[in-house]
């Protein structure tokens, strides 16, 4: 879980903001306080030797013992009742020459003292211990209080991020919500939630942008399958109602009949050939798996011109108006042009040129046919749009629904008009390289 998981790393990182800031801390004060009590020692047996030296009473200290330490090694307690020091070598030492300073740490009972031996001017030493025990309470304590402060800090850390995380990730909940609704219903009207600003508003704008090109691609979709059904209608019903006339005929048929109703079949046959190839481009646009490179718009216009030219003899011209090189996928960008020129010659006398003019990144192929009615001009690229005075010439009404769509791809722009010598002028612009 995504809010677990960012707030485990916030407590990591509160943990080492804490490690990293009371460790040094409390190894930089622990020799502070070792420094402290060791003074201490040393002043507490430098109030012994005045007091010695005064003849007076030494004011008694209950964390405290001290004791006398003669030159023959002869210990005499300066407190009644307290427990005698133990004596090193180091301390006898310093008693016979009555200089120097000796200081140790020891266990007494499993309780730390800290020992400080100090010359008596004239011979021996005075020894004086400390407990260190209420050291040890205190450093304890002080332990004991880091962690449960600690702990609560935690505490407190983990809950405030548990909560800011929630309330950060709440729009990405109700997103993830939404996009779950749609996956499993398939429902792509579902409005997902209000954008906000931030990283949150931008995933979620991109999310309704997505959808929205996932309707448009499933209306286009629909649009198709429903085109498609009404005209695949007619050649279907064509050659079925051929089929069952010469079924029905048995060979009785006059052989002009019967050769008029073969050559209708082949003709359907054809076009349906022809209908079922243009769906099948349109729907799976074979050409999209393709990677965009630099193409030269005169070399793709020339090659266009010249199959054209072998496959149906007609005079094909290639006008070159400061042609441009364009990033776009070789393929697809070499079908428009094929289906523009296709589409001219169609519409043309078979004694009249078509026309290729390439002007910078616009390619535009003229015929010189009857032109394009006003009405029908923003239509002519819609999927099996055919005008009342083109529906007995053959063709499918998708050649200029492909070009429209592969342009639309590349962020280019398709144009249809007439050209002022009479012809239609029909082709697109693709964007500067």
């Amino acid at each position: 879980m995504l809010r677990t998981r960012i707030t485990l790393v916030a407590i990591i990182a509160v943990v080492a903001a804490i490690l990293i800031i009371v460790v040094p801390s409390y190894r930089v004060v622990t020799p502070l306080i070792a420094d402290q009590l060791d003074r201490g020692l040393s002043d507490r047996a430098d109030t012994v030797l005045a007091a010695l030296a005064a003849g007076a009473p030494l004011p008694p200290r209950p964390d405290t013992t001290e004791q006398l330490l003669l030159v023959d090694g002869t210990v005499r307690p300066l407190q009644p009742g307290r427990e005698p020091l133990p004596v090193t070598e180091a301390d006898l030492a310093v008693a016979r020459t009555g200089q120097g300073v000796n200081a140790t740490d020891i266990d007494i009972d499993g309780v730390g003292h800290g020992i400080v031996t100090k010359g008596r001017p004239g011979g021996g030493a005075v020894m004086v211990s400390q407990n260190f025990a209420e050291a040890e309470r205190i450093d304890r304590e002080f332990l004991w209080r880091t962690t449960g402060i600690t702990a609560l800090a935690l505490a407190a850390a983990a809950l405030a991020c548990w909560l800011a995380i929630g309330r950060i990730l709440r729009p990405i909940r109700r997103l993830a919500d939404a996009t779950e609704h749609i996956a499993t219903t398939q429902d792509l009207g579902t409005t997902l939630p209000a954008a906000d600003r931030g990283e949150v508003g931008e995933l979620t704008r991109s999310f309704n942008t997505m959808l929205a090109a996932l309707r448009f691609s499933r209306a286009q979709q629909q649009r198709l399958a429903e085109d498609a059904g009404h005209e695949l209608r007619t050649p279907l019903t064509s050659v079925r109602g051929s089929a069952e006339l010469l079924q029905r005929a048995h060979g009785r048929l006059a052989p002009e009949d019967e050769a008029q109703v073969l050559a209708t079949l082949v003709q359907e046959a054809k076009a349906l050939d022809e209908l079922v190839r243009e769906l099948v481009e349109l729907a799976a646009d074979q050409y999209a798996v393709e990677d965009p490179m630099p193409l030269a718009l005169s070399d793709i216009a020339q090659d266009t011109a010249e199959r054209f030219r072998r496959r149906t003899g007609r005079a094909i011209t290639v006008l070159l108006d400061d042609p441009a090189t364009v990033s776009a996928r070789p393929r697809a960008l070499a079908r428009c042009v094929d289906n523009l020129v296709d589409n001219a010659v169609k519409f043309s006398p078979r004694d009249a040129p078509v026309d290729i003019t390439v002007q910078r990144t616009s390619v535009t192929v003229r015929d010189h046919g009857p032109g394009i009615a006003t009405a029908d001009r923003a239509a002519v690229f819609d999927r099996f749009y055919r005008a009342d005075r083109t529906r007995a010439t053959p063709g499918s009404g998708l050649g200029l629904a492909i070009v429209h769509d592969i342009i639309a791809t590349h962020g280019g722009t398709v144009r249809a008009d007439n050209h002022p010598d009479g012809g239609a002028a029909v082709g697109f612009t693709l964007p500067a390289p």
